[in-house]
């Protein structure tokens, strides 16, 4: 069931994308008299699942959903229809347009994601708003995971700036950012009450961009461990837990913290530790035994973070929601092309950052969440407009990148030409379909 709500959500954000983007070339080629021959979200060789014909155009959906299209005359394109560009051109064709016109057609579909990438983030931002959990709450500092402990933060540290970015919203993610995107070079944290410098190696800009770092987290909020649900027949009930219980020490270690507490226990593996616990609202602490699991597990569900420290969230009026949303999409984009300066520079490796549908799908989670997919959505739509503009022949990029030399220089490429170098790029892009899904299939392999 799972599985089959993220597949649900990649296919029903892709629907959308791929139906707009395509309607971004469509309605300039009607607008410009150019006769539009199909319609399709997705790909239909040898048969469709739906089509109709309405007018001079047949809407259909195919059934190889890697991408869609329009097939607009006289154009060439993925269909490779090489007959029709034999004949004489005709006046309702793409090729017997004007070069503006043809431009203008082209940069439809990465013009509409751009707009409704920003769009959907402001009406996020208005339906939503921002919640977060302001670093000046978090008294406790950070809990520092192992990729965090290699960096060389520590436990208790609150962080004040990564390299030049002050930290003002509690969130490992900017702190990956900085580094792998911006090439921070140090963090600046309070550590028992010194401020101090901690030097980040270059080497951490590939390491954490590495998939197998995909999900791992730098650093958590530091907590107590406080019991906020209790396992059935797991050792907790037992040895006879109760909500709201806090832990406060291990075999007379004393661990207010529950990073401490998972620290001490990770190596008991099924053996039997005496838990110390603090019931809600007492000052006494009772000593008890219990057998952790042979997965070094307690057996209980712990408080969230917002169950000690509050959180702070920023409403968008609509008008506020506008700029705010094109603010974030614009340094989505810087973000993206920060990181392809990166792979060019060899700090990143492509095929660790590279992913197919399955990686895609995963960022969308196995619950359905409508602020996380249209978040997600808005993200995509921005990441196939920049992808598409790329000077690739077979993407709208490769088309605009010939249309401008034509403009420049008056000089129209031979359509024997533009056949050959969209079958190239066809082919380039084929490959780069089936290095990416490649790679997830063997990184499920691996896992």
């Amino acid at each position: 069931m799972d599985t089959l709500i993220t597949v649900g959500q990649l296919v029903l954000s892709l629907s959308i994308l791929i139906v707009l983007h395509e309607f971004g070339h469509f309605l300039p080629a009607r607008l410009f008299g150019t006769r539009v021959e199909k319609f399709y979200l997705f790909f239909d060789p040898g048969f469709s699942l739906f089509k109709k014909q309405i007018g001079e155009t047949e809407y259909g959906i195919g059934w190889l959903p890697l991408g869609g299209y329009v097939k607009i005359s006289g154009m060439i394109d993925e269909s490779f229809d090489t007959e029709q560009m034999e004949q004489e051109p005709q006046p309702w064709e793409f090729r017997a347009k004007p070069a503006w016109q043809r431009l203008i057609i082209m940069l439809g579909g990465v013009t509409v994601n751009f707009f409704l990438g920003f769009f959907i983030y402001a009406m996020v931002l208005f339906g939503y708003g921002e919640e977060y959990f302001p670093a000046e709450n978090i008294t406790a500092g950070i809990a520092a995971d192992s990729l965090g402990r290699e960096i060389g933060l520590e436990s208790g540290d609150h962080i004040l700036r990564v390299g030049n970015v002050p930290f003002e919203r509690f969130n490992d993610r900017i702190v990956l950012r900085e580094i792998a995107i911006n090439n921070a070079r140090n963090i600046d944290v309070n550590r028992n009450g010194q401020e101090v410098a901690v030097e980040v190696d270059p080497k951490w800009t590939d390491l954490l961009t590495r998939y197998e770092n995909k999900n791992a987290r730098l650093f958590t909020m530091r907590m107590p461990l406080v019991v906020a649900d209790v396992a059935p027949g797991g050792p907790a009930e037992e040895a006879g837990l109760q909500k709201e219980d806090r832990v406060v020490s291990v075999d007379g270690t004393p661990t207010p913290y529950f990073d401490q507490v998972t620290e001490v226990i990770r190596q008991k593996k099924g053996q039997t530790i005496t838990l110390g616990i603090q019931p809600k609202e007492s000052e006494q602490v009772n000593e008890v035994p219990l057998t952790l699991s042979e997965e070094g597990m307690i057996g209980v569900a712990v408080a969230p973070p917002n169950y000690f420290y509050d959180t702070e969230r920023q409403e968008y009026g609509f008008l506020e929601s506008i700029p705010a949303g094109v603010n974030q999409g614009v340094n989505f984009l810087g973000d993206q092309f920060k990181a392809f300066g990166q792979m060019f520079a060899g700090k990143i490796k492509v095929t660790e950052s590279l992913g197919g549908f399955a990686s895609i799908g995963s960022m969308f989670g196995n619950t359905w969440n409508w602020e996380r997919f249209w978040y997600m959505t808005a993200s995509l739509s921005l990441i196939l407009a920049f992808m598409n503009l790329l000077p690739i022949p077979a993407l709208d990029g490769g088309h605009v990148m010939f249309l401008l030399y034509e403009v420049v220089t008056g000089r129209k490429p031979s359509d024997k030409f533009m056949e050959r170098a969209t079958m190239v790029g066809f082919v380039i892009v084929l490959g780069l379909v089936v290095l990416a899904n490649g790679l997830d299939i063997w990184r499920w392999i691996n896992n």
